[in-house]
């Protein structure tokens, strides 16, 4: 069975929105990331932010991360949208149940970027199996917060790794209890 992970970037005073401006990318952050994307072979995500990545990524090339990105398929949650493009699919009106039949699928994880209202979902579910945030020494001030609009009363976490870079940032790995 697929794990589904979900990998945030969170500013030190919790901010995901717009990690472009602020996060810290050196030669091994990169390295690290482009390694770690090779661990699965699809991605989830809602329409925020699959509308994000297509518009700065879909037709880029010549990067082997975003290469990477452009050739895995993409598993949408939206409402609004009724077609998709750059090798994604919409998960239907069954989204939690769409993910559960795809973590059952063989093959290699499954990842989600950012925690979105989406999670609401997935959490109730119980169909995200780890998180890693990665926390940048940045202070971003304004923008939306990790976990921002998402009932999170009942998650507890477990911390079962971490990852110190050279770049001060720490990526922490905490599986739901």
């Amino acid at each position: 069975m697929r794990k589904l992970i979900e990998s945030t970037l969170v500013s030190l005073d919790g901010v995901i929105q717009a990690p472009e401006r602020w996060a810290c990318f050196d030669a091994e952050a990169t390295a690290w990331s482009l390694e770690q994307l090779g661990n699965y072979d699809a991605f989830v995500m809602g329409r925020v932010t699959y509308e994000k990545f297509y518009a700065n990524w879909g037709h880029v090339s010549g990067n082997p991360y975003t290469d990477l990105i452009s050739a895995m398929p993409k598993y949408v949650a939206s409402r609004s949208l009724t077609e998709t493009a750059w090798n994604a699919t919409l998960l239907g009106p069954d989204a939690a149940g769409a993910v559960a039949q795809l973590k059952d699928q063989p093959g290699k994880d499954l990842i989600k970027y950012g925690t979105s209202r989406f999670d609401d979902t997935l959490l109730r579910d119980h169909l995200i199996d780890e998180f890693r945030l990665w926390i940048m020494p940045v202070v971003a001030g304004t923008g939306q917060r990790l976990f921002e609009d998402v009932d999170t009363s009942a998650l507890r976490l477990e911390l079962t790794d971490e990852k110190r870079l050279e770049n001060g940032s720490v990526i922490l790995t905490y599986v739901p209890r």
